[in-house]
């Protein structure tokens, strides 16, 4: 697994991070998993190529497509494997082909992906390191437990943080406040006293908002929108901009 390079100076980083408006006053630290601190070891693109091999269809569509269309297909009750499958199954039918099809590449996808297969983003561990000395760490993320903690595990997090709450399972899933408040809830701290950080404006950020926390948007800049909405009380590229910086 990918790993930081040790901080020069612990001590100046975490007074780095302190420094960070969005920190101040804050005495727990809540973090989305995917995007936000792990990422897969192969990409969706790669993914999705080997699931048209593996299930003998041509492709006919690409991870772009994908990605636009996913969440036209999730909802309360569906799962992340479920709405995939509908996914790709609207597509093949949009494209003019049975449906089916679409469903056989669903399922190479999901036999393909290996949940263990992760790794940290770059300043994931840092940024940790900096604040666990005088923040609660929780993480907040959509998503199985199985699925989740193997990736916690895989990654060497599982033991970093007091809470993880897995929002669609233990709670209502992101943006929706339920999992935020049952967090802050195990770790005994008031909402205007936590910080969430993660990559998703629609589901970190506005969920954070909603249940009364401050928000730290993780964006790369070739990401970033210059009127993001909802707008993050703070924004960072990476995790290690967050960690090395004090700006």
């Amino acid at each position: 697994m990918a790993d930081d390079p040790p901080l020069a100076d612990p001590a100046s980083a975490d007074s780095a991070l302190a420094d960070r408006p969005a920190l101040a006053d804050a005495d727990a630290v809540l973090f989305d998993l995917d995007g936000t601190l792990v990422e897969y070891e192969r990409s969706p693109g790669r993914l999705l190529g080997l699931a048209f091999e593996s299930a003998g269809v041509a492709p006919f569509f690409d991870v772009s497509e994908y990605f636009d269309r996913f969440e036209d297909h999730l909802a309360p009750g569906v799962s992340i494997a479920e709405g995939r499958a509908n996914c790709f199954a609207a597509i093949a039918d949009d494209s003019g082909l049975d449906p089916e099809r679409g469903r056989a590449v669903a399922e190479a996808f999901r036999e393909e992906r290996d949940q263990s297969r992760v790794e940290c983003l770059p300043g994931a561990t840092a940024a940790l390191d900096a604040l666990a000395a005088d923040h609660a760490l929780g993480v907040v993320t959509n998503g199985p437990p199985e699925m989740q903690a193997t990736k916690l595990e895989a990654a060497g997090l599982a033991h970093r943080f007091e809470t993880v709450v897995f929002a669609g399972h233990d709670a209502a899933a992101k943006p929706d406040p339920e999992p935020f408040e049952v967090a802050l809830s195990e770790l005994g701290i008031e909402p205007d006293r936590a910080v969430h950080v993660g990559d998703s404006l629609s589901s970190d950020v506005a969920g954070a908002h909603a249940a009364g926390l401050r928000s730290v948007w993780v964006s790369a800049e070739e990401n970033r929108t210059a009127n993001p909405d909802p707008v993050p009380d703070s924004s960072v590229s990476s995790l290690t901009e967050w960690a090395y910086s004090g700006d």
